[in-house]
């Protein structure tokens, strides 16, 4: 293992525990499907939820990552890489390939580079048109952060090719 990270498993509860005391503007977050947590000689460092891809995704064989989180001063910073993100995002995509996702999807806020995500083999996808989550038949809150964010995606797996008659 390099940079002194090591990869550790989590439970969903521990992350959102730990995501709750760290991540600097969104700290809470619905649901969880799987965790994972990256340690150096002090402790934790970063960790990162998987979450249920929305309703009109179930089937498509993608999984979002709906937090990570690091301690201050191991984020990255401009379009520099921080090892304990990259290897928190990628550690969710190897256990998602592992149960069978095809593409794992996250979104970033405007002014994060994305380094991270870049570091970890996602490609941006371009920018969300920034609706609310809230509907006449579902009222929800207004959103904490900007509505508009970057869109990512990494794909885990092959689509698979539907056999011809």
């Amino acid at each position: 293992m390099s940079s002194g990270y090591l990869v550790r498993p989590v439970t969903v509860t521990a992350a959102k525990a730990w995501v709750r005391q760290v991540h600097r503007h969104l700290p809470e977050i619905q649901g969880g499907l799987f965790a994972s947590s990256v340690w150096n000689e002090d402790g934790p460092a970063a960790m990162g939820i998987a979450i249920n891809p929305p309703r009109v995704w179930l089937g498509t064989g993608r999984i979002v990552i709906g937090r990570v989180a690091a301690i201050e001063g191991l984020e990255p910073v401009g379009d520099h890489a921080a090892p304990a993100c990259t290897m928190t995002y990628a550690s969710l995509c190897r256990a998602a390939k592992a149960l069978g996702w095809r593409e794992a999807w996250t979104y970033t806020l405007p002014g994060e580079s994305g380094a991270s995500l870049r570091a970890a083999g996602f490609i941006y996808m371009g920018e969300t048109r920034g609706e609310e989550w809230d509907r006449p038949s579902r009222r929800r809150k207004a959103a904490v952060s900007p509505a508009k964010k970057g869109r990512w995606m990494r794909v885990l797996a092959p689509t698979p090719r539907s056999k011809a008659p």
